[in-house]
């Protein structure tokens, strides 16, 4: 086989939950042009349609809610009856830290002061979302034996939150990373070598992506701080994550799963 045909996802099926998030649109694109049809879920339909319309034309969207398992089996059961099959599935749907009142933020994301709701509500979209999102979309990959999951996790799957990070020039505490993120993102890191495990045999490879932080107009100070903690010297552009991607989609990493691929521009290496 020719390395073009290794990295080929010619008329292949390709889900992609939280495609209209910040890496999401990225993730489509870099299936799309590898030669795969997409289908496209979010919850924002008005994101959604905008990303619809700067994909390739073998593009679908489609608002899904992948804490629903109804939703998730409706959105699989219109992919079955116009393609007949699925054949990736990247669980990229999450939430990261929101504070709503940044003059609080500091107090309000602190452990001692993280509200349980808010810890429910991320571990029930980025831990709940994937497990749902596999039994729907991977259950049927299984039974035609052959297809590959690709969890998104986050180098705070693998490591704690440098909260040094979160410190101004005037020597302020801006923001605490939350318990939650790094508890989400370790629990996908850890089903991902569960189902690895259990659909080996079934043909379908299960493998995450652990990406680093994204460059995404945050202060100066900040951008500066985490640039100096990883050997390349700068965070990571929303397009970095393409070629690993296709790499874990593809018929490249054929022999690999239950691996975590971390493309983090060094960060975990210190």
């Amino acid at each position: 086989m020719q390395v073009k045909e290794l990295f080929s996802l010619e008329g292949k099926i390709a889900v992609v939950t939280g495609a209209a998030g910040l890496i999401g649109f990225h993730h489509c694109n870099a299936l799309a042009m590898a030669g795969a049809n997409i289908i496209a879920c979010d919850l924002d339909k008005v994101k959604l349609d905008e990303l619809s319309e700067k994909l390739f034309p073998n593009s679908i969207g489609m608002v899904c809610d992948v804490t629903d398992k109804k939703s998730l089996v409706s959105v699989k059961e219109q992919i079955i009856r116009k393609y007949g099959k699925i054949d990736v599935l990247v669980n990229n749907a999450a939430i990261n830290d929101m504070v709503e009142n940044p003059i609080k933020a500091a107090e309000e994301s602190k452990f001692e002061n993280y509200p349980l709701d808010l810890f429910k509500k991320v571990m029930e979209t980025n831990v709940t979302g994937v497990f749902l999102s596999s039994q729907v979309f991977g259950t049927e990959m299984a039974l035609k034996g052959l297809g590959s999951i690709i969890n998104i996790a986050s180098t705070y799957g693998i490591v704690a939150p440098n909260q040094s990070i979160y410190i101004n020039e005037s020597n302020e505490q801006t923001f605490y990373k939350s318990p939650v993120y790094p508890a989400s993102k370790g629990a996908v890191i850890s089903f991902t070598r569960y189902l690895a495990a259990y659909w080996g045999k079934s043909g379908v490879r299960v493998n995450v992506l652990s990406p680093g932080g994204v460059e995404n107009n945050q202060n100066e100070f900040f951008k500066k701080k985490y640039s100096e903690m990883t050997p390349l010297n700068r965070m990571a552009k929303a397009d970095d994550y393409m070629g690993a991607l296709i790499y874990l989609a593809s018929d490249a990493s054929a022999y690999m799963t239950g691996a975590n691929l971390v493309v983090d521009g060094g960060w975990t290496i210190w």
